[in-house]
């Protein structure tokens, strides 16, 4: 066992292991977190927050964005691969390489607080299972970015493109420093625009969500995460040629819905998982056979997630903004990602054309 280890080799290793993003946070920046959402609820011995990133590539979104093809973004940039593999691989050798210089280590796959129940603790004095991180503000408090408007973590690498996860460990690191409020978002309004259920809120509707990280205040709008879910998981049919495929004649407008963000799940993913008799109006016997496919894409029954609207506003807009202004380090010999009109179908769905 070696006697120290250095931030620059825990950095330098994390990055050969294919993580893009090393930032560290100390224990203290969680200071304000709510106990369901703190570190030391997990590990109470934990000093240290290292928050790694790995890039979403660009190419992903291609075929959602022309229309065409959906099963990469799903397989190889959501759940299938990346958060189920390509992050959990790098995490998993970087917490070895603690834990062989004689510190422990608490590799976090990112999960969600919408997924802690009302139970009870399972010991006096401590909070109830199922702690889960907030993961982008984890990634703020580690220096790696800030919370853009839409509520999505932005970079200076790669804008919005990437995906987030942590180690806990009681080795005590130097913190990096916290990238002020508003360097990287500029408030364009390009997510708002771009968004087709209306859940990403106007600035000028001051409906805002603020926290405080030592001295500085980071502020974003406050997304509708019921309307979000229905779009993203296959509840709209402007952005879901499956449905409009399999139920024609019906008619959904996701923006006028004011449901919560569970109410949404409950709707999209039975939906998506469920079976039905097979008939010659619809041979799969899937209930939405487009989404089915790419839930066994995703990794199947036991899929964490996957995706049909693919974020059009709050990742593809932003992103393509970012390149515009030449706010992003990453750059492309294209120019930026939207090259021809961008494509939106009706909220009664039309059957096949």
């Amino acid at each position: 066992m070696a006697a120290t280890l250095s931030k620059e080799q825990i950095v330098a290793f994390a990055q050969s292991q294919g993580l893009d993003l090393v930032g560290v946070a100390n224990i203290e920046r969680f200071a304000g977190a709510p106990q369901r959402m703190h570190p030391a609820e997990i590990f109470p011995e934990c000093r240290s927050v290292i928050v790694v990133a790995r890039r979403i590539l660009r190419g992903n979104w291609r075929g959602i964005e022309e229309g065409t093809y959906w099963p990469t973004y799903t397989y190889f940039g959501y759940h299938g691969l990346l958060n189920s593999f390509f992050i959990p691989v790098g995490v998993y050798e970087t917490a070895c390489l603690l834990e062989d210089h004689g510190f422990e280590a608490v590799p976090y796959y990112p999960g969600v607080p919408e997924t802690q129940p009302p139970d009870p603790p399972l010991r006096p004095g401590a909070v109830a299972p199922n702690v889960h991180l907030a993961i982008r503000i984890a990634g703020v408090a580690a220096g790696l970015g800030e919370i853009g408007w839409s509520k999505v973590f932005l970079t200076r690498k790669f804008g919005p493109r990437q995906r987030l996860a942590a180690i806990l460990t009681d080795l005590e690191l130097e913190p990096d420093p916290l990238l002020p409020p508003n360097t990287l978002c500029d408030q364009c309004m390009g997510c708002w625009e771009g968004c087709p259920s209306d859940a990403i809120p106007h600035l000028n509707d001051n409906d805002i969500v603020r926290i405080q990280i030592e001295d500085h205040v980071y502020e974003w709008g406050n997304t509708h995460m019921g309307r979000c879910t229905l779009c993203y998981h296959g509840g709209d049919p402007q952005v879901s040629p499956f449905l409009q495929k399999t139920l024609p004649g019906w008619e959904f407008d996701v923006t006028t819905q004011d449901v919560t963000e569970d109410a949404a799940y409950k709707l999209c993913w039975p939906v998506a998982h469920g079976s039905w008799r097979r008939t010659a109006e619809d041979p799969s016997g899937c209930l939405v056979e487009g989404h089915n496919q790419l839930i066994r894409w995703g990794g199947g029954e036991g899929a964490g997630s996957y995706a049909i609207e693919g974020s059009r506003g709050c990742m593809r807009s932003c992103f393509d903004h970012f390149e515009r202004e030449r706010m992003c380090e990453q750059e492309f010999a294209m120019g930026p990602f939207i090259q021809r009109e961008r494509w939106l179908l009706g909220k009664r769905c039309q059957g096949e054309s």
